[in-house]
């Protein structure tokens, strides 16, 4: 059914109280974000009538309604050009942070930090994946070919495609850093270059005992080594740089800033980064990571059965942004995500409870809602299913979706899952397993259990309320 866009924003401006009640309006990727007036005065239940609506909450100061990916971007417009005002940067992010204790605004500024970082994160993934396929002799048998006839220059393409992203980390991590906290970004992506400099002894080579290379010492007990692939240290590097230059820019004399500050800041941050920052972050990195691995390695999955039953539940706190930094972490030291394998089937566990609630509903708009929203979470967004469908439910259904991504989670980790990236899920989340066809065989049936168990599940411990 084709939608009447400019009826649906007409409708929407006139539900949440007219223009007057609305201060200013921006969207996202799947939801269109009102910054209201008077919240009081709006009947969700009128808001969520509208042909095309599947949900709306109230979160961050932002009436938000969810409209879905293709449709959120075009009633966007039609409110525009209503004469509704745009929210402003400042605006969006002055209301985020009312209402937010010092744990969740720390949260949301790593994901300030690491969101950025993820587009490329996912497409050097999935060129990993295809690299993977690409030079595996079982998948080459098929065309009477080997990896062995595969020309030495292609192969040096795929290894700067694919090797570039996690090799450069740490430059990536400090501008987008010193840029989240308002610092100069080109002074933290030469900091972060400088973190992987070849001039300094290879991280990687160091940790190796055969290749021979060992640190250089500083007062013979303060290592100097390169920070390929340490996350962390590049952080602090950029948070703690990036207050420095600005409180350089307000006790250095203008005429000067431009000669003094960016000289100061790079003498000092370096210095620091490989004296006292690195060698420190670096150890508790690995604690951290170590932990984690851990944790997972738990018998009988009981590691990836918890991550995989509270994942939503995290994601409803918002506190879910702490796992960007875990997961780039790992990749960049390993180049596989055992934990995006593990909670990716949440989103299938999603699906089918949302369709199965669906299916049993008598109400016309649900039923609307539902099957858009089952499409929209097997692609990798959730939230149409999660809270126009699932939540606004009871509380059932929810924890059985929780249970079996539970299930799911601890089927991947006996099984091994680990993908090549992050950021992506469910049905696009395969072409990060394509490396390996067991890791692939693996995927597809953990998807297909999880699906089938939570759809079965939903249907017969469930009402559709």
């Amino acid at each position: 059914m084709k939608l009447d866009y400019g009826k649906m924003a007409r409708e929407i401006i006139e539900k949440v109280g007219g223009k007057e009640n609305i201060s200013s309006v921006t969207h996202c990727a799947t939801r269109l974000r009102l910054i209201v007036k008077n919240r009081d005065i709006i009947d969700d239940g009128k808001v969520t009538e509208i042909e095309g609506v599947k949900g709306v909450f109230y979160n961050a100061g932002q009436y938000q309604i969810i409209l879905g990916t293709g449709v959120v971007n075009r009633v966007y417009d039609e409110c525009c050009a209503m004469d509704i005002s745009v929210s402003t940067k400042e605006e969006i992010k002055e209301l985020k942070e009312t209402n937010k204790n010092k744990l969740q605004k720390a949260v949301r500024t790593l994901g300030d930090v690491f969101v950025p970082i993820i587009p490329v994160i996912v497409a050097t993934g999935l060129i990993l994946g295809l690299k993977g396929a690409l030079l595996n002799d079982n998948f080459l048998g098929l065309f009477g070919a080997s990896s062995a006839d595969i020309p030495q220059n292609v192969l040096v393409l795929l290894d700067v495609l694919s090797g570039t992203t996690f090799s450069f980390m740490p430059a990536l991590v400090c501008w987008s850093a010193f840029k989240t906290f308002g610092g100069n970004p080109v002074l933290g992506i030469v900091l972060g270059l400088m973190l992987v400099s070849t001039s300094l002894p290879n991280a990687y080579s160091v940790a190796d005992p055969s290749s021979g290379v060992t640190p250089l010492y500083l007062f013979n007990f303060i290592p100097i080594v390169g920070y390929q692939g340490s996350v962390l240290p590049a952080f602090a590097v950029g948070l703690i740089g990036a207050k420095f230059e600005k409180f350089l820019h307000k006790k250095v004399p203008a005429a000067f800033d431009l000669l003094i500050t960016p000289f100061v800041v790079l003498v000092v941050m370096m210095c620091l980064a490989l004296i006292v920052i690195g060698p420190i972050l670096h150890v508790v990195e690995q604690f951290v990571l170590n932990t984690l691995t851990m944790f997972m390695g738990l018998p009988f999955g009981i590691g990836g059965f918890l991550i995989g039953f509270f994942w939503s539940i995290i994601v409803l706190t918002g506190i879910h942004h702490l796992s960007n930094i875990l997961e780039i972490s790992i990749l960049t030291q390993t180049g596989f995500n055992p934990v995006n394998a593990i909670y990716t089937f949440g989103g299938f566990a999603n699906a089918a409870c949302c369709l199965a609630l669906t299916l049993k509903s008598k109400d016309k708009p649900t039923k609307l809602l539902g099957k858009s929203a089952t499409v929209s979470s097997l692609l990798g967004i959730g939230e149409p299913a999660l809270f126009g469908v699932i939540l606004k439910n009871s509380i059932r259904p929810f924890m059985i979706m929780c249970l079996c991504s539970g299930f799911a989670g601890m089927a991947s980790s006996l099984l091994g899952l680990q993908g090549t990236g992050n950021g992506i899920s469910t049905v696009p989340g395969l072409l990060l397993f394509v490396y390996s066809p067991y890791q692939l065989l693996c995927y597809i049936g953990v998807a297909i259990f999880t699906f089938a168990l939570t759809f079965a599940a939903t249907w017969f411990f469930t009402k559709a309320e």
